[in-house]
């Protein structure tokens, strides 16, 4: 009954076992509770788990594959997923968050007098004047990361890598925040040039390696998402990608407005249903015979499978719904659909867990 999502697909020159992704999601847990999570959903039969925001440097505020401890932490997660026969891939990221101006708000939200909601606001404010003025030396520098990165990455472990095109890749796309006079701004095929650039980092060091490209879309009428592509321009940018290394595309809609819109509940004013934004993916087929996963409220075996069936989408990437029941894929595999723990899109433990530094949970758990 459900033949496509259980089929193995070549997804970009890496097989997978079936079609279903775990999608990037940040947890803020433990080390040892992110560990079991990800076995988990590992164990529950996914094809591949896409490990969000890898630096491509140096970094203190997340793990990094450039220091040792970074590097272990990473090849421990890949011992974990490959144990279950399932794939790992880092995503690959570059912050746009202007840290030093970050500093500045340091205190209130210490004191609370600054919400994580305003904090958001107000670090967003920051993105357009930070990627504008931005030196050359420092935009040649990330985007040499870029490859050292995947390089790492890949002695961890990870069997693929995917560049974030949403944070820094994102913003030098949007005209939102990129109002640069140089040759990385301006025009639709300047706005593209650093993406396109950190993946060719990545192609001349690893020419065999699968790249996936998270394809951030803008929105507008009406609008959602600052950073990212305008739909209107990925007829410039998908072409490009594809010619500087890209072999899969992971299409959604662009960063830099409410969490909530990139995460949308059950009850957004716009992204309400399930699939919500596979119509982005329906655009990107125009411009490319790459394969293409879709995300966004992904829930019913039947609707998914009916959405790979027609090849509009190659795979489907699930976040809350694997977080709801790790175990869908197994269960789908094994017959018992009516037994899946349902992603209800209701927000309280996963999205709202980590605002409230709790932690990525759901309201299933323990039950």
């Amino acid at each position: 009954m459900y033949e496509t999502i259980l089929s193995p697909v070549n997804y970009g020159g890496l097989e997978l076992k079936n079609r279903i992704i775990f999608a990037p999601t940040t947890f803020g847990l433990s080390e040892d509770e992110y560990f079991e999570k990800i076995r988990k959903i590992a164990a529950g039969g996914c094809a591949m788990i896409i490990i969000g925001d890898v630096p491509v440097g140096k970094s203190q505020f997340e793990k990094s594959l450039f220091d040792k401890k970074g590097f272990a932490y990473y090849q421990k997660l890949a011992e974990i997923v490959h144990g279950y026969n399932c794939r790992l891939c880092a995503q690959l990221h570059q912050s746009d968050s202007n840290m030093l101006a970050m500093l500045k708000y340091v205190p209130g939200v210490l004191t609370k007098k600054i919400s994580m909601a305003e904090l958001r606001t107000l670090l967003n404010a920051e993105v357009a004047p930070y990627i504008t003025k931005m030196p050359q030396r420092k935009i040649h520098k990330i985007i040499d990361g870029f490859g050292k990165a995947a390089e790492l990455a890949v002695k961890a472990g990870f069997d693929m890598v995917q560049v974030h095109g949403d944070r820094m890749c994102g913003s030098f796309s949007s005209t939102v925040f990129n109002h640069r006079t140089d040759e990385y701004g301006g025009s639709a095929e300047n706005r593209a040039r650093f993406a396109v650039e950190a993946v060719k980092a990545i192609r001349n060091r690893l020419p065999e390696l699968p790249i996936d490209y998270k394809l951030a879309v803008r929105q507008e009428n009406p609008h959602y998402g600052n950073a990212g592509v305008v739909e209107e321009e990925l007829g410039i940018f998908v072409p490009m990608l594809v010619d500087a290394g890209v072999t899969s595309f992971h299409v959604t809609l662009a960063n830099h407005s409410s969490l909530e819109d990139t995460i949308p509940p059950a009850n957004h004013p716009y992204f309400k249903e399930q699939g919500c934004f596979l119509k982005f993916c329906d655009e990107v087929r125009k411009y490319t015979d790459k394969p293409v996963t879709g995300v966004g409220g992904l829930t019913q075996p039947d609707f998914v499978e009916e959405q790979l069936a027609s090849g509009r989408i190659t795979c489907a990437a699930m976040s809350r719904q694997l977080l709801a029941d790790p175990e869908w894929p197994n269960k789908v595999a094994a017959g018992q659909v009516k037994d899946i723990h349902r992603c209800v899109r209701c927000n309280k433990r996963c999205l709202g867990g980590l605002q409230q530094h709790q932690g990525t949970h759901c309201i299933y758990e323990g039950k």
